[in-house]
C-alpha cells in the first residue's frame, strides 16, 4: 500500500491500476491504443456513471468507443465465465490486509438482481428468472461474500449466477473460495434467497457456523408461521417439509408502523453450529445490512452498457465492487487514527467521494479533456 504522509490523485489512480492490471484480463498493445489507455477509460466511465462511449468523447488522448469495446469484447468471452471469475477474485483477494487474516471474522453472503428488460436470445440464457420487479421478471444475477471486521468491509469473492446454478451450488463455491484464502469465518450470515434444505444441510455437515433469514410461511396452525407465538424470543427446532431439522431463532420485535403505534412482529432465523440467545442473534444479524451498502455505492461507479455480450454486463457489477474494496482498503490505511489501541479509522477523512473524484481528475489530467467542439455551419454568437 502507499506509505506517504500525503496521497494524490496519482498515487491512487497508480494503486488501482496495478491491481487491475495484474488480475484482470485486457491487453492492447496497439500502436495507438495501449492497455492503461484501456484503464482510464474504464475509470473515468465507472467514476462517472457513464457508458465507455460517453467516456471516450469526453477525453482528448485516447481512441474511439468501438476501439475500446471491441478490445472488451474479445477478451470477455462468457463461455471463459469461471476463468474471468477466478481472475475478479483474484484481484479482490490481492485488497485484503495481511494483519486481519490470522484473526476472527465475520461475513456475509447475498444474492444480487439487477434488472433486465432485453429480448436478446444470448442475454436471456444467461438472466435467470424472478418474482416480478421493477417491470422485469428477468435478471442478471451475482451472489457476493463480504467480511466484516471492526469498520472495515471488504468483498472477498463474487460469482457469477446462471439460470443452470442451483443456490447450493453458488454457497459452494464461495465457500471453496473462502477454503482457498485460508480464511474461516466466525460465522457467516444469509439472507433469505439462501434459505433452503441443501443450504441448510450443507452448512450442517461443513459445521460451518451460520444464520439465515428465513421466511414466515403457512397459517396460524402452519408452515413457520406456527412458531410465531407467545410475546417473547425464544429459540427451538423445526423440521422444513423436505425433512430438514434445524434450530431456530424465533424473534418478537415491536416496531412503530406508520400511525406511530408499536405492534408485535416476528422474525425467524435458521441457526448453524451457534449458541447464541436468540436476541443476540437479531442484533448481530444486523451487521450484515452492510453488504447491502457496498451495493448501493457500488452502483455510483457502475459503468452504463447496452451490450450484447453478457460478460459485459457482468464485469461492470464486478468492476465496480473492485472499486469499492479497493477505496475501502485505501481508507483503512490512509484514514487511520493515531493513537494506542486497536486500528480506528476517521469515516470522513477518505470518503467514497473523493475517492471518485481523484480517480477522475488523474485521468483528465493524464489524458486531457474535450473542451471544444466543431461547428459544421458557423455562425456569428450575439446578445442582441
Amino acid at each position: 500500500m502507499i506509505a506517504k504522509k500525503r496521497v494524490n490523485t496519482k498515487d491512487v489512480r497508480e494503486q488501482v491500476l496495478e491491481i487491475s492490471k495484474e488480475h484482470l484480463p485486457f491487453e492492447a498493445s496497439g500502436y495507438e491504443c495501449t492497455t492503461e489507455m484501456v484503464y482510464d477509460v474504464l475509470l473515468k466511465a465507472a467514476t462517472e456513471g457513464i457508458s465507455i462511449e460517453a467516456a471516450c468523447q469526453q477525453l482528448d488522448d485516447v481512441v474511439d468507443g468501438n476501439t475500446i469495446r471491441s478490445v472488451l469484447n474479445e477478451q470477455l468471452d462468457v463461455e471463459q465465465i469461471r476463468v474471468h471469475e477466478e481472475e475478479i477474485n483474484a484481484g479482490l483477494a490481492s485488497i485484503l490486509p495481511k494483519q486481519i487474516k490470522s484473526r476472527g471474522l465475520e461475513g456475509a453472503m447475498d444474492l444480487h438482481d439487477e434488472p433486465f428488460y432485453g429480448k436478446d436470445e444470448s442475454l436471456r440464457a444467461v438472466a435467470c428468472r424472478g418474482k416480478a420487479k421493477q417491470g422485469t421478471t428477468h435478471f442478471m444475477r451475482t451472489a457476493s461474500v463480504y467480511v466484516i471486521y471492526r469498520q472495515l468491509r471488504l468483498t472477498l469473492a463474487v460469482t457469477f449466477v446462471l439460470p443452470t446454478d442451483s443456490t447450493v451450488d453458488v454457497v459452494k463455491r464461495l465457500d471453496q473460495r473462502l477454503q482457498a484464502l485460508d480464511l474461516q469465518l466466525d460465522v457467516i450470515y444469509f439472507d433469505k434467497g439462501f434459505c433452503c434444505g441443501e443450504v441448510i444441510r450443507y452448512l450442517q455437515q461443513e459445521q460451518q457456523p451460520a444464520v439465515l433469514a428465513c421466511t414466515i410461511r403457512g397459517k396460524e396452525d402452519g408452515g413457520t408461521r406456527q412458531l410465531c407465538q407467545g410475546r417473547k424470543s425464544y429459540r427451538t427446532t423445526y423440521t422444513f417439509t423436505d425433512g430438514t431439522t434445524a434450530d431456530m431463532a424465533v424473534v418478537a420485535t415491536l416496531p412503530p408502523g406508520k400511525d406511530g403505534q408499536r405492534r408485535r412482529k416476528w422474525l425467524l432465523f435458521v441457526v448453524v453450529n451457534l449458541d447464541w440467545s436468540a436476541l443476540s442473534i437479531y442484533r448481530r444479524y444486523r451487521r450484515r445490512f452492510g453488504i447491502e451498502c457496498s451495493y448501493r455505492i457500488g452502483r455510483e461507479v457502475r459503468i452504463k452498457t447496452t451490450s450484447r455480450n453478457p460478460m459485459m454486463r457482468f464485469f461492470g457489477f464486478a468492476f465496480a465492487l473492485l472499486l469499492v474494496t479497493i477505496w475501502a482498503a485505501l481508507r483503512w490505511f490512509i484514514a487511520r487514527i493515531p493513537a494506542r489501541g486497536p486500528h480506528r479509522v476517521d469515516p470522513v477523512r477518505f470518503p467514497f467521494h473523493l475517492f471518485t473524484q481523484f480517480l477522475r481528475r488523474a485521468v483528465e489530467q493524464l489524458r486531457g479533456v474535450v473542451d471544444s467542439v466543431t461547428v459544421s455551419c458557423p455562425f456569428t454568437i450575439s446578445i442582441y
